[in-house]
This record gives C-alpha cells, structure tokens and sequence, in this order.
C-alpha cells in the first residue's frame, strides 16, 4: 500500500495522539492534526490529504459532518468518521454524507488498518 497524507480532526488530544501513532504504524504521514471543524476546512484545502479521520463533536462553532460538507465542495477526500457519538440523529446525518467507514470510539489499530484498506 503506497503513503497516504492523512488530516487528523480530534479534539481530545489524547485520543488524536493515539491515532497519529496508530497512523504512522501502518506507514502513514500525518499532515496535520486539528480540532475544530473550521481548522479541518482550512487545513484541508491547504495540505489535500489523501484521508481524512473526521471526529464528529468537534471545538468551535462547526461539527465534523459540516466541516465535510463544506470539504466536498472542493475535495473529493475520502473520509473515515471516528466518533463515540452513535445517537440516531448523527448517525442519520453520517448516512446522508459520503463516507468510507464509522468507527466507534475507542477504535483499534485494526479497525483503523480496515477502514485504510477500504479507502484505498
């Protein structure tokens, strides 16, 4: 499998430093890590990243099913949601968008390595 960039949107720094490690096992390069839906807009157009690993409940004013709709007007990026959020309203608003998998937190490397190979 051949170097992806990946954007991580995390806002619990914890978690977002596991998946950067998790990430760089399986011989990726993390482009950038942000936790706002509106640094996931801008660091999107700035860096293209090959995947996206969108957290839903995001800091700031945008979630992470917002921040891809916004994402998509310009990119094409595929996107792997990773969320503890697994209420039927946001799982509605996840089927209503353009995803490759949903990971429920906490996610295994695994898990991760899966949805990789799915995107690819």
């Amino acid at each position: 499998m051949e170097t992806k960039k990946v954007l991580i949107v995390e806002d619990e720094l914890i978690i977002s430093m596991l998946i950067e490690r998790m990430v760089g096992n399986m011989g990726h390069e993390v482009v950038d890590k942000v936790s706002s839906g509106e640094e996931a807009i801008t660091a999107a157009f700035d860096y293209e990243p090959d995947i996206i690993l969108m957290d839903i409940r995001l800091k700031g004013n945008i979630n992470g099913i917002e921040a891809m709709t916004k994402i998509r007007e310009k990119l094409d990026t595929p996107v792997i949601y990773i969320s503890g959020n697994t209420d039927k309203l946001h799982m509605d608003q996840i089927e209503s968008s353009d995803y490759i998998d949903f990971l429920s937190k906490p996610i295994t490397f695994s898990e991760l390595n899966r949805s990789f190979n799915m995107a690819s």
